[in-house]
């Protein structure tokens, strides 16, 4: 089989949620023996470099950059091909991340190729495949990530039926739509003929590789508005409640927005995530907004780690209970729970069992792989 995987982002760069899903994609493709050509976006970080490293781990045949926009240097050609027929066509831009060129990049890839399956990540980049002429016998799928409407209703003039029902617009433009979250997929089977089908989180099972407890929370996050939001509340309310003795460690750009603390080590970036996991005993998931699952959650579990989480550190999750998580909204609860896991050995050790049979149960390579084989016919 070979496949046109379109993921905007390097999906080597670990740390962020989205780029561990592609890069779990890309993994099992590998795994499947498909050939894979990877259609990324060209930024200062993403470069010809970073294909070639994609390259040399066997995760896809060819590599292809759509380029750099500038809109400096076009803002003539934005304001008429862009802002003014959104503005005429009373379109949402929002849904549109493409640029100037991106389309046209993109359908000299397909025009030179012929694919089984062309998968386009997120219904921001639908344009790239609509009514093109190259699309010869593929079958179209999306990866969808996320339910877009929610993440919008805090913009300006955001009118819930004009934008879900431009969202199911797009994606009914695809054969078949992947989602994340069994939530997901009962929302978008409600509404859309096409085939809507579930693919979580594959990860190996990575309990036995813990090798000490160096760090007694771990805090993983990107700088999206709601992590940011999330982490202020938690070391503005849930933080002054734990013992200044423990040690946590914050990775990922989430740190840039947290203050600094005797006892808190941040990491911008790290190559091997993995290597802080195994040396972390308690996970926290600190969301108070945002849709979808939590890669973050499923990334704990596997190393038999409990997360202390709001409620929506849960989503997508198939069971919301004795999975390894404990979840309240509530700062002083949160603490607690964070509290007992420190002092109480059996306790520690009953939602530990938990994580580890919730995930090998929903979210092992072996449990996953299954049901991609479905989606892909492999």
């Amino acid at each position: 089989m070979k496949i046109l995987y379109f993921y905007p982002e390097n999906p080597l760069h670990k740390t962020q949620g989205n780029n561990a899903r592609a890069l779990a994609l890309l993994e099992y493709f590998r795994n499947r023996n498909a050939a894979v050509d990877f259609v990324g976006v060209a930024t200062n970080t993403f470069t010809i470099n970073e294909i070639d490293k994609l390259k040399e781990e066997k995760l896809i045949s060819n590599g292809h950059l759509l380029p750099v926009f500038i809109r400096k240097k076009n803002q003539m050609r934005y304001f008429f091909c862009y802002s003014l027929p959104n503005k005429i066509g009373r379109k949402i831009g929002l849904f549109d991340r493409t640029r100037l060129g991106h389309v046209e990049a993109f359908n000299s890839i397909l025009k030179e190729n012929q694919y089984d399956v062309i998968l386009i990540s997120y219904v921001y980049w639908a344009k790239l495949v609509k009514n093109s002429p190259n699309i010869k016998n593929a079958k179209l799928m999306i990866d969808t990530h996320d339910f877009l409407t929610s993440q919008f209703q805090e913009k300006k003039k955001f009118q819930l039926g004009r934008f879900f029902e431009k969202e199911i617009e797009i994606l009914s433009l695809f054969d078949k739509i992947l989602v994340i979250s069994p939530e997901e997929k009962f929302l978008f089977s409600q509404f859309l003929t096409k085939e809507t089908a579930l693919a979580t989180h594959a990860l190996p099972q990575n309990s036995s590789s813990k090798t000490g407890h160096k760090y007694d929370l771990i805090y993983t996050a990107s700088d999206n508005e709601h992590n940011i939001k999330s982490a202020k509340w938690f070391f503005s309310s849930v933080y002054p409640l734990l013992p200044k003795s423990i040690k946590i460690v914050v990775v990922g750009k989430i740190g840039n927005y947290i203050d600094d603390f005797s006892n808190v080590e941040k990491i911008n970036f790290i190559e091997d995530l993995n290597s802080v996991y195994s040396q972390s005993k308690i996970a926290i998931c600190p969301m108070l907004s945002g849709t979808g699952v939590k890669i973050k959650v499923i990334e704990a579990l596997s190393f038999g780690i409990p997360v202390v989480c709001n409620e929506r550190g849960v989503d997508g999750l198939l069971n919301k209970t004795n999975n390894g998580c404990l979840v309240s909204d509530n700062e002083n609860e949160f603490a607690a729970y964070i509290n007992k896991l420190l002092i109480d050995e059996n306790y520690y050790n009953k939602v530990s069992s938990q994580a580890i049979t919730f995930f090998n149960a929903h979210h092992s390579i072996d449990a996953n792989y299954s049901m991609l084989d479905k989606i892909f016919k492999l």
